[in-house]
C-alpha cells in the first residue's frame, strides 16, 4: 500500500478540557477565580477547577494531573501565597513538562502580585521557598524542581491586573483565550474534511475574534470550492463564544420561496431563542433585528448570497449588532462584497496534488492509502483531471468507487474526450454511470424537487413507478438528505442535471421532457408547442408579470405523458378541458376553477395539492387507488 501524505489535522491532539486553573485557593478560590471560572464557562469554554476537599490532602491528588495533562492549556493565577502552596508548585512542575512535552499552553495572570518577585524569587517568594528548603532540607532536588518552573512561567507574558477593574481584566483575558482556541483546530472535524486546517488558520485572523468592532466578512469563491463547509465549521468553532448565534442557510434559495422576512424570523428565532416573532414584512424585520440585537455579542452566518438586498436586510447597519459581533458571508459574487463594504475577504484555494490524493482516496477506496498497481497512475490522472475542486474529487471519487482498473480508464478517457472546463461537465461521467432509473430520479430532483421532504418526494416517485431508491444517488455525492429530512443537491450538479434536460432539445423547449424556467414554460403555453415528451412542468410567472397570458382550455392537451404539474403562479384561466391521466402530482396553487376536467381519471395520483383554490367537486365516484397526499389549505370551498 502507499502511504497517503499526512493531514496536519492528525497531529491535533483532541482534550478532555480547554482550560486547567491552577490558583491557591485561600487567595482567591472565591473571588478572582471563581468570576473568572464563570466567566470561562458562560463562554462555552470547558474548564477544570479542582474540588476543594481534593486539596485536603498533602501531596497533589492523582486526578490533578491527569486533569492538567486532558486540558489543552493551563491558565495560572499567581497571588500573594500562591508561592507558600506546594500543591500549586507540583501543579506548575507538570504543567511545564506538558508544555515541554505536548506543547501544552500556558497562559499567566499575576494578581496582586509583581512578576519580578516571582523571576527573581525575591519578597514573599524567597521567605516562602525558605519555608520550603527546611520543611524539604532531604529533597533538595524537590524545591530546585519548583524553582525552575516557576522561573520559566514567571518569564512568560502575562496579564497584569495592577489598578483595573476585574470585570474588565476578566473580560480581556476570556476573549483571548476564546480567540487562540478557536484559532486551534481542537473541535471535532469530520475527518474526510481533507486540508481545512491552513485555510482556517487564515480565515480565523480575518475574523479576528478578539476584536471589540462589528466585523464582517466574506468568503468567495466558485461552487463547490468549498465556501460553505468553511463557513460551518467556524460557526461550529466560535459559536460557543457568543452570547447569541445564526446559521442562515441557502438564504438565495429560502428567500425566493418563503420571502425575505422568514429569514429575519429565523435570525431573531436563533438568537434570542425566542419562537413567537410576528413579521409580517421586511420593515418590521428591519426594526426588530436593529432593536433586539444592537446589544448582544452575535456570531451570523448568511450563506449562498446573490443579491445585495439580502444584506442590506439580515445585516443593514453595523449597529444592529453589539460590539464585538461577527458576520460571514458565503457568496460566489464578489462585486456584492466590495458593494456592501465588508471588512475582510476570504477566497478559498482549490486544495493541492497531495491534499486532492487524500481526498479522492478516501472516497474511491474508503480507506486513507491507494492500492498498489495500476490504480496509483489512475487516481493521479483523475486528481489531475479534478484540478483540486473537492466537489469534483468527492463525486469523481464515489463514482469510481468499487470498479476495475478497465472501468476506470474507459471513465477517464471520457473524461479526457469532454474536456469542458465548466464543472458540471465534469460531474457528467458520475450521470452515466447510473441506471436508466436512477437518471430519471436525479432529473426529477434536479429540476423540480431540491430541498423537498424526501419521503414526500419518494411517494411521487413510487407512483411513478420508479421504486426509488435514493441511496444509490447519496452514496454516490449526487443528493444529501438534510438533517430536517430535505432532499439536498450542490447547485452544480442540478445545474449539470438540468443542462442534460435541456440538451435534448435547445431550440424548442417544447420538445423537452420536464419544464421548470419560467421564459421556457412561458414559450411552450403562449405559443403551444408542446409535444408528448413533456413529463413534468413547474408554472411560476412570478418574474414576468408583464407578460401575464390567459392559459387556454387546451394547454395541457398535448402532454399525454405528462405525470408532474406545479403550478404556483397563473393569473388567467377561464377553462381547463384536459389533464393528462398520467398525472402523479397535480399541484395548483389557487386552482380558479370549481371542477377538474370531466375527462381526468385519477387513478395514477398520488399527490393532489390545491390550496386556495375554487374547487368545489373533485369527480363524482371513488376513482383513486393510489393517492396519498391531499391538501385544500384555505380553500372558501
Amino acid at each position: 500500500m502507499s502511504p497517503l501524505p499526512s493531514s496536519s489535522s492528525s497531529s491535533i491532539s483532541r482534550h478532555k478540557y480547554d482550560v486547567f486553573l491552577s490558583f491557591r485557593g485561600e487567595d482567591t478560590r472565591k473571588s478572582f477565580t471563581d468570576h473568572l471560572y464563570a466567566a470561562l464557562k458562560g463562554r462555552g469554554i470547558i474548564t477544570f477547577r479542582d474540588d476543594p476537599k481534593i486539596e485536603a490532602g498533602e501531596g497533589i491528588a492523582p486526578e490533578i494531573f491527569k486533569a492538567i495533562q486532558q486540558s489543552w492549556c493551563s491558565v495560572i493565577v499567581f497571588s500573594k501565597t500562591y508561592a507558600f502552596s506546594n500543591w500549586c508548585l507540583d501543579e506548575l512542575v507538570e504543567i511545564v513538562k506538558q508544555k515541554k512535552e505536548r506543547g501544552h499552553r500556558i497562559f499567566s495572570i499575576f494578581y496582586d502580585v509583581d512578576p519580578f518577585h516571582l523571576r527573581k524569587q525575591s519578597g514573599k517568594v524567597q521567605e516562602a521557598f525558605a519555608k520550603h528548603e527546611e520543611r524539604y532540607k532531604e529533597d533538595e532536588d524537590k524545591t530546585q524542581k519548583w524553582r525552575t518552573a516557576l522561573t520559566e512561567v514567571a518569564n512568560l507574558k502575562g496579564w497584569l491586573l495592577n489598578d483595573r477593574h476585574e470585570s474588565d481584566f476578566i473580560g480581556d483575558i476570556v476573549n483571548s483565550i476564546s480567540a487562540k482556541l478557536c484559532q486551534t483546530c481542537s473541535a471535532v472535524f469530520d475527518d474526510q474534511l481533507i486540508g481545512i486546517n491552513s485555510r482556517l488558520e487564515e480565515l480565523h485572523s480575518k475574523i479576528d475574534i478578539e476584536g471589540d468592532t462589528v466585523r464582517i466578512i466574506g468568503i468567495c469563491g466558485m461552487g463547490g470550492i468549498g465556501k460553505t463547509t468553511l463557513a460551518r465549521v467556524v460557526y461550529t468553532q466560535m459559536s460557543p463564544h457568543f452570547e447569541g448565534k445564526s446559521f442562515l442557510a441557502n438564504v438565495r434559495e429560502v428567500s425566493q420561496k418563503y420571502g425575505l422576512f422568514s429569514l429575519q424570523k429565523q435570525l431573531l428565532s436563533q438568537v434570542l431563542l425566542e419562537e413567537d416573532f410576528n413579521l409580517f414584512n421586511v420593515h418590521e424585520g428591519n426594526v426588530m433585528i436593529s432593536r433586539r440585537l444592537s446589544q448582544k455579542r452575535v456570531l451570523l452566518v448568511i450563506d449562498d448570497v446573490d443579491n445585495i438586498q439580502y444584506l442590506k436586510c439580515l445585516v443593514g447597519r453595523r449597529d444592529w449588532f453589539g460590539l464585538g459581533s461577527r458576520i460571514i458571508v458565503t457568496t460566489r459574487d464578489e462585486h456584492l462584497l466590495q458593494s456592501y463594504g465588508v471588512d475582510d475577504m476570504y477566497k478559498p484555494k482549490t486544495l493541492n496534488d497531495s491534499e486532492s490524493l487524500q481526498l479522492f482516496t478516501l472516497k474511491a477506496f474508503n480507506i486513507d492509502k491507494i492500492p498498489e498497481n495500476d490504480f496509483i497512475q489512475l487516481s493521479k490522472r483523475v486528481v489531475e483531471y479534478a484540478d483540486g475542486l473537492p466537489l469534483a474529487l468527492e463525486v469523481l471519487g464515489s463514482f469510481l468507487c468499487g470498479r476495475d482498473a478497465a472501468q476506470w480508464r474507459s471513465a477517464i478517457e471520457r473524461l479526457k474526450r469532454d474536456s469542458n472546463k465548466e464543472i458540471h461537465d465534469r460531474l457528467l461521467v458520475s450521470f452515466d454511470g447510473l441506471e436508466e432509473t436512477e437518471k430519471n430520479i436525479f432529473l426529477d430532483i434536479a429540476c423540480f424537487f431540491r430541498g423537498e421532504d424526501k419521503d414526500f418526494v419518494l411517494k411521487v416517485l413510487d407512483g411513478c413507478e420508479f421504486f426509488p431508491n435514493i441511496d444509490v444517488l447519496v452514496k454516490k455525492s449526487l443528493i444529501k438528505i438534510g438533517k430536517d429530512n430535505k432532499l439536498g443537491m450542490h447547485e452544480l450538479l442540478q445545474e449539470m442535471g438540468r443542462k442534460i434536460v435541456r440538451q435534448k432539445c435547445v431550440n424548442e423547449p417544447g420538445r423537452r421532457c420536464r419544464l421548470w424556467e419560467e421564459r421556457d414554460v412561458y414559450h411552450v403555453l403562449a405559443k403551444n408547442t408542446a409535444t408528448e415528451v413533456v413529463e413534468g412542468m413547474v408554472i411560476d410567472n412570478k418574474r414576468e408579470e408583464k407578460e401575464t397570458f390567459t392559459l387556454s382550455a387546451d394547454a395541457f392537451l398535448k402532454m399525454e405523458k405528462l405525470r408532474l404539474l406545479r403550478v404556483l403562479y397563473l393569473p388567467n384561466i377561464h377553462d381547463l378541458k384536459y389533464l393528462s391521466n398520467e398525472l402523479r402530482l397535480f399541484e395548483w396553487h389557487g386552482y380558479p376553477l370549481k371542477f377538474l376536467p370531466s375527462s381526468f381519471q385519477p387513478e395514477n395520483l398520488v399527490a393532489l395539492l390545491l390550496p386556495y383554490s375554487s374547487i368545489e367537486q373533485l369527480w363524482k365516484d371513488n376513482r383513486v387507488r393510489k393517492l396519498l397526499h391531499l391538501m385544500f389549505g384555505k380553500s372558501p370551498n
